[in-house]
């Protein structure tokens, strides 16, 4: 096993790395606004919104997610929606587009119930004092229930930004350019079966284990600043 090869194709690895944070930071931005819409429609009044939603949860987190890859890179072209084909910093805008499409939609179930679960943490009094007060239901939501909700939820929706990350490897199945595709390319090449997948892993652990302490250290200033 040899490592002589990274001075020739360490390019490779910095372009798949870049490729998979902004997959996954695209797709946790969408599946946010998703998950907070969705957890809203759950917790309505509206039995129709409920239903769906709940529909919605359970077929995502029921289904893999390289299946709903595949019913988004394909299905979406079906439907007649064709998504731009140009090339952006070496990457086909439209494989990539699906991927964050499919990878938000998927993380957006469980971003739902996140969220869900972090609105019902905040005590029912804080809805009735801001009802008194004359906030209606979206007021209430918008600046007493979720701000109080997203302190609670924080570590959760990290824990879901570093799945994200790792679970980007599964975009690599429609051609998106992020590190374990190029990490095959190199494999291909180098005629090295083992070595370019750790330093691969090593690149993944070097991300996630990054983004835990910061997210950790947000969380520790939250909780000073109570």
């Amino acid at each position: 096993m040899s490592f002589s090869y990274l001075g020739q194709y360490y390019s490779y690895f910095i372009v798949g790395a870049r490729n998979a944070v902004l997959l996954s930071l695209f797709s946790v931005l969408i599946s946010v606004m998703l998950g907070v819409l969705l957890a809203l429609c759950r917790l309505g009044k509206s039995r129709i919104l409920k239903y769906l939603a709940t529909a919605y949860v359970e077929f995502i987190r029921g289904t893999p997610l390289m299946i709903q890859l595949f019913l988004v890179f394909y299905g979406l072209p079906m439907m007649g929606l064709k998504l731009p084909t140009m090339m952006f910093w070496g990457t086909d805008v439209s494989r990539f587009v699906s991927g964050v499409i499919a990878m938000a939609l998927n993380s957006a179930a469980y971003v739902c119930e996140i969220i869900r679960s972090g609105i019902q943490s905040v005590s029912k009094g804080q809805m009735e004092a801001s009802r008194s007060l004359g906030f209606n239901y979206a007021m209430t939501m918008r600046y007493i229930i979720l701000p109080q909700a997203f302190k609670n939820i924080l570590p959760a929706l990290g824990n879901e930004f570093v799945t994200v990350i790792k679970e980007s490897s599964v975009i690599s199945v429609i051609g998106v350019q992020e590190l374990t595709y190029n990490a095959n390319i190199v494999r291909s090449i180098t005629y090295q079966a083992l070595s370019p997948m750790l330093v691969a892993a090593a690149e993944y652990f070097v991300l996630t284990f990054t983004i835990s302490k910061i997210l950790g250290h947000f969380e520790r200033r939250m909780k000073a600043n109570d």
